[in-house]
């Protein structure tokens, strides 16, 4: 019994032992262990934007047709003297294509021998008209000298009635006579309509240039034939000033509220990826689409291209500039959202902690290293463009470095949970330092 005594108490010492030494090693550990990442709080200009896509547009395009049906059997030469072809510069009256004209020149010389002879007998109508004249005066003469002897010895009845009867035909013949040169007159109107009908016609085989432009897209070629119906076929369509462009941006309804006009825009293309562009909204189309149940509206975004460096449909990237705030102090937003764990702060730091939200508007806490722990700064969030934010505050200074996490390899602060024996090795594990992050 005395044995298993003295083994119990050797046991008991000894666990104690253990659990001194244990809670020496807690107290008496550094504060702050490992190496963290920093930022420095710099002065610059924040600008808050909406970002999006379109697609880059010329300002004004032509689409230009055929009229008449036909054959294309030419193409006429663009200012330099080439073939009407893509990317060919006109001037308005070029000549772009040439359709085949035998029909409608047929059409022309018809119409021409048709005003010809309505003009004929309009001539001639005019002439029968005077015989007509003529013959109602004589007929008038005769008819005023019966009346001055009237039915007598000198003048039969018989006699008497046909001097009547001639006058009343002659005045007659007269109206029959002008209603003919009427329609004579009539018929050569019709005709000169025809023909300038067929001479119109025979002018829309000749496809010319309305504006000055670039030929950005031909639609066909020698030798196709074009039928003209309820809609006229499109030739070719024409840039009317690349120096001007439009982006055409797809906005969605929640960001639609803060677009309006005269806004600043920056926007980059795919094709030119180190060279930023600026332009500013147009106007707000009013047509939206739905598509899978999300509005968008339209935004025509204006911009300037005299060197000519953008081209037709190339895909934006479009930012609105929403708010700009101009030298103001600013910080990442992973300073914002950083938090230590308890063990790393400065112990008078630990019970004085605000309630810090850091969105826009809260107040907020950045960190910074010191020797007796990491101590907080209160700030005041303002406003972030989503990667750096406004930050304000009385203990704030441009050039300070702030914490903005703790790096992986860093060596993680035991807790209760995972306390071992301080004489045993430790082995490396991640940091834990970022477990108050938002």
């Amino acid at each position: 019994m005395r044995a298993l005594l003295k083994i119990g108490i050797s046991l008991l010492v000894m666990a104690g032992l253990v659990w001194g030494g244990m809670a020496y090693y807690r107290q008496r550990r550094p504060q702050s262990t490992g190496s963290f990442k920093h930022a420095v709080v710099r002065r610059g200009d924040l600008v808050q934007t909406i970002s999006s896509t379109g697609t880059i547009e010329p300002e004004e395009v032509i689409d230009v047709g055929a009229q008449v049906a036909g054959q294309i059997i030419a193409f006429g030469r663009d200012r330099h003297g080439k073939p009407i072809d893509y990317g060919s510069a006109v001037e308005t009256g070029t000549v772009l294509a040439q359709i085949d004209s035998s029909l409608y020149a047929s059409d022309v010389t018809q119409s021409n021998a048709t005003l010809v002879q309505a003009q004929a007998n309009a001539q001639r109508a005019e002439a029968d008209l005077g015989q007509l004249n003529a013959k109602l005066v004589q007929a008038e003469n005769d008819w005023k000298r019966a009346q001055e002897l009237g039915p007598s010895d000198a003048l039969a009845r018989t006699s008497y009635d046909a001097y009547k009867a001639a006058y009343e035909v002659a005045r007659a013949n007269l109206a029959v006579g002008e209603a003919t040169l009427a329609q004579a007159k009539g018929a050569v109107l019709q005709a000169d309509a025809a023909l300038k009908r067929a001479q119109r016609n025979l002018g829309y085989c000749t496809i010319v240039s309305p504006v000055e432009g670039v030929i950005i897209d031909r639609r066909v070629n020698i030798g196709q034939t074009v039928v003209s119906s309820l809609n006229a076929p499109s030739l070719f369509l024409i840039a009317k000033d690349l120096k001007r462009m439009q982006v055409w941006v797809s906005v969605n309804e929640a960001d639609i509220g803060r677009i309006h006009a005269g806004q600043p825009v920056t926007f980059t293309v795919d094709a030119l990826p180190d060279r930023t562009f600026r332009g500013k909204v147009g106007k707000i189309r009013l047509n939206a689409t739905m598509t899978q149940n999300v509005v968008t509206y339209t935004v025509v975004v204006t911009a300037d291209n005299s060197n000519g460096i953008l081209l037709p449909y190339l895909t934006a990237n479009v930012q609105f500039e929403v708010a700009r705030r101009a030298g103001v102090l600013e910080v990442p937003n992973a300073a914002l959202r950083w938090n230590p764990a308890p063990e790393q702060m400065a112990a008078d730091q630990r019970n004085r902690l605000p309630n810090a939200g850091g969105r826009q508007g809260q107040a907020a806490m950045l960190w910074e290293e010191a020797a007796d722990g990491l101590r907080f700064i209160r700030v005041h969030a303002g406003m972030t463009d989503g990667v750096m934010t406004e930050v304000e505050g009385d203990d704030l200074k441009e050039g300070m470095a702030v914490i903005t996490g703790a790096d992986h390899e860093a060596a993680a602060a035991p807790d209760s949970e995972t306390n071992t024996n301080p004489f045993t090795p430790q082995f490396p594990r991640g940091r834990q330092g970022n477990r108050g992050s938002r």
